[in-house]
């Protein structure tokens, strides 16, 4: 099918999209730790239902303690610190400039190759950031009342924001360091091989974000969570968007389209989020809202397409 990769691209920004006003009210009700122990928890049961479905084994095949390293080093920083970061922004500046922030994610994700695999940086990726940095700047900067130039968020949930991004860019790195290790050791499907790699993602995602749910609050509120059916429901929509559905078609688009022309077109989230944040939340839409989310966008498909 043509263009099969452009439209998964396109059906991964929506996907997000969802996932981050979702994760935003599920945030608020059941709490940062819970619902990402839910999300984690119920990605791993979908997962054993997929694997058993298309290979006959609940359980993905095995990895090399290579592969499977670098898989869960990237859950750690990916999920565990990075979806923490994420949802924290969430509950303080909500959904809609998380995700502007998130723009970052595949210059951070840059920085790191550059650092650890020697990719080099171009004159166009570096205007790119210039451009990605000055769209996030429009939307979120604004004139005060004692200076020029004043910051309209709470600098706390600008700070979980960036860490976010910080470490979606490095986790995708690591991502694709331990799925390369696994594709050279693993023999399935190509498209199940994404699924396959997140699975090991989730184990470290669940293990960390129970320790600190357990060292924080205690596992009350995890109990509290699974019997409340609005919230529950909450979750498991938040999941089958974000971790199980978003993450693997994400991986996945990549294998039927270049890398810059799918990563650009799933950078539209800032922009598709705007009604929606209107409609649920009541956000106010101005014009240097849509206007700083394009030019973030326009910066990273420089960075890509440049």
């Amino acid at each position: 099918m043509t263009y099969i990769g452009e439209l998964i691209s396109i059906g991964v920004a929506f996907s997000w999209t969802a996932t981050a006003l979702l994760s935003e009210f599920g945030s608020k009700r059941l709490g940062n730790l819970t619902l990402n122990v839910l999300r984690m928890a119920l990605t791993l049961l979908f997962s054993l239902v997929l694997f058993g479905a298309v290979t006959g084994s609940i359980l993905p095949p095995g990895a090399s303690v290579e592969a499977a390293g670098w898989m869960l080093l990237s859950g750690l920083v990916g999920y565990v610190i990075g979806d923490f970061c994420l949802f924290q922004c969430y509950i303080i500046i909500g959904s809609r400039y998380g995700q502007l922030f998130m723009t970052l994610a595949p210059l951070s994700a840059a920085l790191m190759a550059w650092v650890t695999l020697g990719q080099q940086m171009t004159m166009m990726s570096i205007v790119a950031m210039l451009v990605t940095l000055f769209g996030i700047g429009i939307s979120v900067l604004g004139r005060g009342e004692r200076h020029r130039v004043s910051l309209k968020l709470p600098l706390n949930g600008v700070l979980f924001a960036i860490g976010a991004a910080v470490c979606q860019g490095v986790g995708l790195v690591l991502s694709k360091i331990g799925m390369d290790h696994y594709e050279e050791t693993v023999t399935m499907p190509d498209w199940l091989i994404p699924f396959s790699a997140n699975f090991y993602r989730c184990i470290a995602g669940i293990i960390g974000f129970t320790l600190l749910l357990y060292y924080r609050d205690g596992m009350t509120p995890l109990h509290e969570a699974i019997h409340d059916r609005k919230g529950l429901t909450v979750a498991t929509a938040t999941t089958i968007f974000g971790p199980f559905v978003g993450v693997g078609f994400s991986l996945m688009a990549v294998q039927y389209t270049a890398a810059g022309i799918a990563s650009t077109l799933m950078a539209m989230t800032p922009i598709i989020i705007l009604l929606p944040s209107y409609w649920l939340f009541h956000e106010r839409i101005t014009w240097r809202a849509v206007l700083g989310a394009t030019i973030s966008v326009v910066g990273v498909s420089l960075f890509f397409l440049g």
